[in-house]
C-alpha cells in the first residue's frame, strides 16, 4: 500500500454552541492515493473530529492520530491535541469541534479566518507552532499543499489564501459550515487539482460521507471532488449515480429534466440537516457503486411515500428488475430499517451467489413444468414464447 497524506484540511465553526444541527464540518482530500476514512475521524458522541495528514510515514501519523484521539476523548482542549503532531516526524493534525474550537499543529501551512458579530473578517497565515480557532469564535482553518505530481502544482499559496478569504465571507453571510465545506472543496479542488476524496462530517449532526468518495480499491485514488457525481430530478426527487446516469437525459418516473450534481455539491447535500434529508445505510454487499445508487433510490422513495418500508423495498426492487442496482436478490420491507425519527434508513441487501448480477426471473410459469416437457418438441416453442414476451429482459441480461 503506497503511502497516504491529506493535502488539503477544513474546519469550518459557524455555530460554537452547538445548537444549529449544520454548525460545524470538516473534511480532507487530496491528489494522492488511499484517501480512505482514517483521514477524517469523527466521534460522534464527542462531536470532535481528527483530520490527519503530513510528510511522514504513515506509520508515525497513525500514532499521533490514536494518541490525539485519546487525548481528545479525556477532555483535551484542541490545542494541546493538535500539538502531540509536533512529537512525530512529518506528522500534521487538524482537530476541532462545534464547543472546542480549532487548531492544527505539526507540519503545515494554514490560514485561520474568524468572523466577529460585527461582520469583520480576519485571515491569518501559520506555518509553525499551534494555530488555534478559540473555544467560541466563528470562524475555520484551512489546511493546504500541493501534492508531488499534481499538474496543478506551485498553486497550493493562492489558492489557500483565496479560498482562505471566501470562507470568511461565506461565515459573515450566514451560509451553513455543512455549504462552506462543500464550497470550499469545490474551489480547493477545481483551483489547486488536490481533488480526491476523502470526504467530510458533520459535527454536530453526527454525519459522514463515508465512503462515497473515498477509493474502491487500494492504491487508487478517490473520486474528483470537482466531476459530476449524480444526475437528479427535482420534480420527483429521483436520482442516478455516475457512470449509470450518463444514460439519462430526462428522468424516467416523471419525464422531467434532470440535473447535474457535482461531487463537492454531493458531499454538501448528504451533511446538511434539512426537512427532507435522510441518512441511507447499506448492508451486506460492497458491490462498486451500490451505496449510492441505493441512496438515491430511498431518498426519492422517501420525497414520494415518505418512510415507509414496503415502499422503499418497492422502489429498491424496481431498480434491480431496471439493471440500476446490481449484485444483489430482492428485498422484502423486513430488510428495510427506518428511524423515521432520526430520519435514516438502513437497507440489508443479500449478494448474489457467482458471478450473477441479477436475481433469477419471476417467470409465469412454474420452472418444474419445463423440467417436465423437456422431452416432448413442444417446450421449444413455450420457451419461444418467453423469449419474445420477455425479451427486453434477457438483452439487458446479455449486456451484462
Amino acid at each position: 500500500m503506497s503511502s497516504v497524506s491529506a493535502t488539503c484540511n477544513i474546519i469550518v465553526i459557524t455555530d460554537p454552541t452547538g445548537e444549529d444541527p449544520n454548525g460545524a464540518a470538516a473534511g480532507s482530500m487530496s491528489f494522492a492515493q488511499n484517501m480512505f476514512q482514517s483521514t477524517f475521524l469523527m466521534s460522534k458522541d464527542n462531536h470532535f473530529v481528527v483530520l490527519s495528514g503530513g510528510t511522514g510515514s504513515s506509520d508515525s501519523r497513525l500514532d499521533s492520530i490514536v494518541e490525539a484521539v485519546a487525548a481528545l476523548k479525556n477532555n483535551a482542549s484542541s490545542a494541546s491535541a493538535a500539538s502531540l503532531a509536533s512529537g512525530y516526524t512529518g506528522a500534521r493534525l487538524v482537530v476541532g469541534g462545534p464547543t472546542i474550537g480549532a487548531s492544527v499543529s505539526g507540519s503545515f501551512r494554514a490560514y485561520v479566518i474568524t468572523v466577529e458579530d460585527n461582520s469583520t473578517i480576519t485571515v491569518t497565515p501559520y506555518s509553525s507552532g499551534t494555530a488555534t480557532l478559540e473555544p467560541g469564535q466563528k470562524g475555520a482553518i484551512i489546511h493546504l499543499r500541493n501534492t508531488a505530481g499534481n499538474p496543478m502544482y506551485g498553486t497550493a499559496d493562492s489558492v489557500r489564501k483565496e479560498t482562505a478569504m471566501n470562507i470568511g465571507k461565506m461565515i459573515r453571510d450566514g451560509y451553513p459550515a455543512t455549504t462552506i465545506l462543500a464550497e470550499a472543496m469545490g474551489e480547493v479542488a477545481k483551483d489547486s487539482g488536490e481533488k480526491y476524496g476523502g470526504g467530510g462530517v458533520n459535527l454536530i449532526s453526527g454525519l459522514s460521507t463515508g465512503d462515497m468518495f473515498t477509493p474502491q480499491q487500494m492504491n487508487e485514488t478517490g473520486y474528483p471532488m470537482d466531476e459530476p457525481y449524480s444526475k437528479t430530478c427535482e420534480n420527483c426527487g429521483w436520482g442516478l449515480g455516475f457512470p449509470s446516469a450518463e444514460n439519462y437525459d430526462k428522468c424516467p418516473m416523471c419525464n422531467h429534466d434532470l440535473k447535474t450534481v457535482y461531487a463537492y455539491e454531493a458531499l454538501g447535500n448528504t451533511l446538511t440537516v434539512s426537512e427532507n434529508s435522510v441518512s441511507v445505510s447499506v448492508y451486506g454487499s460492497d458491490e462498486p457503486g451500490l451505496a449510492s445508487t441505493t441512496q438515491d433510490v430511498v431518498k426519492s422513495s422517501v420525497v414520494n411515500n415518505g418512510y415507509d418500508a414496503n415502499a422503499i423495498a418497492k422502489s429498491i426492487n424496481k431498480a434491480i428488475d431496471n439493471g440500476l442496482i446490481v449484485g444483489v436478490d430482492h428485498v422484502e420491507p423486513k430488510d428495510i430499517n427506518v428511524k423515521k425519527d432520526s430520519k435514516a434508513v438502513g437497507v440489508y441487501f443479500t449478494a448474489l451467489a457467482g458471478d450473477r448480477s441479477s436475481p433469477e426471473w419471476d417467470l409465469p410459469i412454474d420452472s418444474t413444468v419445463l423440467n417436465i416437457l423437456g422431452s416432448i418438441q413442444t417446450v421449444i416453442g413455450i420457451i419461444l414464447i418467453l423469449l419474445v414476451v420477455f425479451r427486453s429482459r434477457l438483452l439487458k441480461s446479455f449486456q451484462k
